[in-house]
């Protein structure tokens, strides 16, 4: 509950700071306030499963580890984000503003513990998330991307709402205890066909916000539109808080009618990997590669959540931070990449941008060279292990055919991520030594050595959830 005080309160304070008369004292407030709110979020741990606000809000070890992924991703995203203090259209004071507020969101989606503190949750991220991608008003692939955001966003929701309501109308609750045990009963007795109508359409709600096939069709023109920055925090932040909000879901609520959901998750997830890795292979734009990514990762993730089990929530933990980790490593690189052409007059965000970036910058290449090999699944990186606990998750549930397709998809992922590296280290290019920024350096080597070290030593949260 601290970190939603904090954030709400913090938020609001960021605001004010907009009308000091320099800039630069955004930057460090907002971190500093991003560490208050870590560190308020582990003031609870171990302290049992804790209710707020009238047992709407569900406080436990694994919302806390949640919290901590989302909260560890924004302070390392704001520290990357120091281009907006040299920028003079932009309003660094309503952005740090909304990232803090929208974690707010995040937050409600983690723990929620009743129907309407999910989608008070999803709506301020949603909201927040609509307004930033917009943020570029000058440019108008910013402009289409936030427009085709909130039109598809608001689809989802009115699906969302929908399932909601008819959960209610079958159950008579919106707490997830209670439905729970109507849950439990309807399976034993008679199925419930209104209820499972009900989870149906809240899942289509859900799956739109974790970019999951086929209700992805928004997410390689937004994160193409969208400023890097902001891509970097929807595609991890965004995306831990669903598979969260989804597994809490799924998990507490409706593992009593498993028999009814399983091969719904299974397909959609199988369509994810297939449609998110077929359609990285064929882009030549590196943003929109990451965007085919992400949905691929969603796929993988959806594999953990459809093997509902102790084993697949730790693997969902790692997971999320494995691939939280490479993916802002990957889109920091391509900042400084894109910066360094866009002030040489050059387009920045294709695959050619990153030739000979070895040659130069060989800090930079190494750092996005862990993030391909850890979004690929390579051995000695934290993505490696967050594959194989995925599959073996699936592997103990025993759907086995599920796991065969996605190490198949794996290995069309190899193909695009590699493209990076080699031009990279291989072509010939014309980038020069990039000036980067000590708290730039610093997330970026601090990022690749947490993805090295827990590639080496996965066992590192064993037992803390």
């Amino acid at each position: 509950m601290y970190p939603i005080i904090l954030l709400s309160v913090l938020g609001v304070v960021t605001l004010f700071l907009g009308f000091s008369k320099s800039k630069n004292v955004l930057l460090p407030s907002t971190l500093m306030f991003l560490i208050i709110a870590l560190i308020g979020n582990f003031l609870e741990w171990n302290q049992g499963p804790l209710l707020y606000f009238y047992d709407m809000l569900r406080v436990d070890n694994l919302s806390l580890a949640f919290n901590g992924i989302v909260l560890a991703s924004a302070f390392m995203i704001v520290a990357i984000s120091g281009g907006f203090q040299n920028d003079a259209d932009s309003e660094p004071a309503e952005y740090y503003a909304l990232m803090l507020l929208s974690l707010v969101g995040a937050i409600m989606m983690i723990g929620f513990q009743h129907m309407i503190m999910l989608f008070i949750g999803v709506e301020i991220l949603s909201i927040a998330m609509y307004v930033l991608t917009g943020s570029n008003k000058r440019n108008l692939r910013s402009n289409e991307a936030a427009l085709k955001y909130l039109l598809m966003g608001a689809f989802a929701t009115g699906f969302m709402l929908f399932g909601i309501t008819l959960i209610y109308g079958a159950t008579g609750s919106f707490n997830l205890t209670q439905i729970q045990a109507y849950v439990t009963t309807a399976n034993v007795a008679a199925p419930s066909y209104l209820l499972y109508a009900g989870l149906l359409l809240l899942l289509i709600g859900m799956l739109f916000k974790v970019s999951a096939a086929p209700f992805h069709f928004w997410t390689p023109d937004v994160y193409e539109g969208a400023p890097t920055i902001f891509t970097a925090y929807m595609s991890t932040i965004v995306k831990t808080a669903g598979f969260a909000a989804l597994y809490r879901l799924l998990d507490h609520t409706f593992a009593g009618a498993y028999s009814y959901w399983w091969i719904v998750l299974a397909i959609v997830a199988v369509l994810t990997l297939i449609v998110g890795n077929i359609g990285a292979a064929g882009q030549s734009s590196f943003k929109r590669m990451m965007a085919y990514s992400g949905i691929s990762h969603a796929g993988y993730l959806l594999i953990a959540v459809t093997a509902i089990s102790q084993p697949s929530q730790s693997a969902i933990v790692f997971y999320s931070i494995a691939y939280s980790l490479a993916t802002i490593c990957a889109f920091a690189v391509l900042l400084l990449v894109s910066r360094e052409k866009a002030n040489n007059q050059q387009l920045g965000e294709d695959y050619d941008a990153f030739n000979g970036l070895a040659k130069k910058n060989p800090l930079l290449a190494f750092v996005m060279t862990v993030s391909m090999l850890s979004l690929a699944g390579i051995p000695l990186t934290a993505g490696f292990w967050g594959k194989f606990m995925i599959f073996s998750s699936a592997a103990d549930r025993g759907i086995i055919w599920i796991t065969i397709i996605a190490i198949l998809m794996s290995t069309v992922g190899i193909y695009y991520y590699f493209r990076v590296i080699l031009a990279s280290y291989l072509k010939e290019g014309d980038l020069t030594e990039i000036r980067v920024a000590p708290i730039f350096k610093a997330v970026m080597v601090f990022a690749t050595v947490l993805t090295i070290l827990f590639g080496l030593v996965p066992g590192i949260f064993e037992g803390l959830i």
